[in-house]
């Protein structure tokens, strides 16, 4: 039996194939219903939630291509895995299954063995994803939710010391005009969830997040010991991260991603921002300004990390940065001394 298990929806115009395909599955511990063409197989989906989808092609009233395009067309079905399973041959098929956005194709008469793989395999891609959907839409990190249980839900916020740390995705307008719309979004998701866990790792929450740029506080609403040094360990892990995921994708001939990050560490003013309704933690003040702008001119440093004074002096090994003096930057009316990391 699988350590995940999941509701699959089997969709056979062959009651037999149907009977057969449902035992398999339940004998492999997952929970089966049944739908005898695509027409009734979208009736079910509109109003049950399901994991997996076995598909087959031949089917009358509505074929296996036709809902397939029907999953595309619809943003709350898209992402339901679907594993054909027909005895419709030829690699056309094959391959239009696929470009429909079947996750995989199984010959009949199906290979028990290779159906447990490509089931479980396809559960565990469909956790990630849903977790990655959670991450991405809710604002409430554990920290802010613990913050709630304790202090309370209020629109406002307080003074306190904290390291604001920005980072943001280099040309990546350009790098989205060369891939479709799925494809960005995908690598994305993939970037989202190495910064989530590199920030989260170190004690930090994401506060923002504004198509390929993020905004993460370390010392908020949470005190940790040293922020700036978090951040900073932080920035490092994403660093690390980027550029194991950019070997991975030269294997595939996807593009490769250069990241340019700016750490500040001082006094913001934290708390709950929006309305009554809607609401996201969050910091303001000459701090994020000033972590917002030594992100943007990496781009002219030429470097990758940049901080200012007050998060270097908080460093193990401050002698570790290079001293950038006298730099104007937008908003300030005095020259700093910014460091590279």
């Amino acid at each position: 039996m699988n350590d995940i298990t999941g509701h699959l929806l089997i969709v056979d115009d062959n009651k037999v194939n149907r009977l057969l395909m449902s035992r398999s599955v339940e004998l492999l511990g997952h929970k089966a219903s049944v739908a005898e063409n695509g027409k009734i197989a979208m009736e079910m989906l509109s109003s049950n939630s399901f994991d997996i989808l076995l598909l087959d092609i031949e089917m009358p009233e509505m074929d296996g291509f036709e809902v397939l395009e029907a999953l595309k067309a619809n943003p709350h079905l898209r992402d339901l895995p679907v594993i054909v399973t027909s005895s419709v041959e030829g690699l056309d098929n094959i391959v239009r299954c696929i470009e429909l956005g079947a996750e995989d194709y199984i010959p009949k008469p199906v290979n028990k063995i290779l159906l447990n793989a490509r089931v479980s395999s396809c559960l565990e891609k469909k956790r990630l994803h849903d977790e990655q959907k959670r991450l991405l839409n809710r604002f409430a990190t554990a920290e802010v939710a613990q913050d709630l249980q304790e202090s309370g839900f209020s629109i406002g916020g307080k003074r306190l010391t904290a390291t604001v740390l920005f980072c943001d995705i280099r040309d990546f307008t350009s790098i989205s005009e060369s891939m479709s719309p799925e494809a960005t979004i995908e690598l994305l998701n993939m970037y989202y969830t190495l910064m989530f866990d590199a920030v989260s790792s170190q004690g930090g929450i994401i506060s923002l997040m504004v198509g390929d740029g993020l905004m993460a506080i370390f010392g908020a609403p949470k005190a940790i010991e040293n922020p700036a040094q978090s951040a900073v360990s932080a920035a490092q892990d994403m660093r690390n991260m980027t550029a194991l995921l950019n070997e991975e994708s030269a294997l595939s001939g996807q593009p490769q991603l250069k990241i340019g990050f700016g750490i500040a560490t001082g006094e913001v003013v934290a708390g709950y921002a929006g309305t009554q309704d809607r609401a996201i933690y969050t910091c303001i003040g000459k701090t994020v300004n000033l972590a917002a702008r030594l992100e943007a001119y990496t781009k002219v440093a030429g470097v990758d990390v940049l901080l200012d004074e007050e998060t270097r002096k908080h460093l193990a090994d401050p002698d570790a940065c290079t001293v950038i003096p006298s730099v104007d930057l937008k908003g300030f009316s005095k020259a700093l001394n910014v460091y590279a990391l």
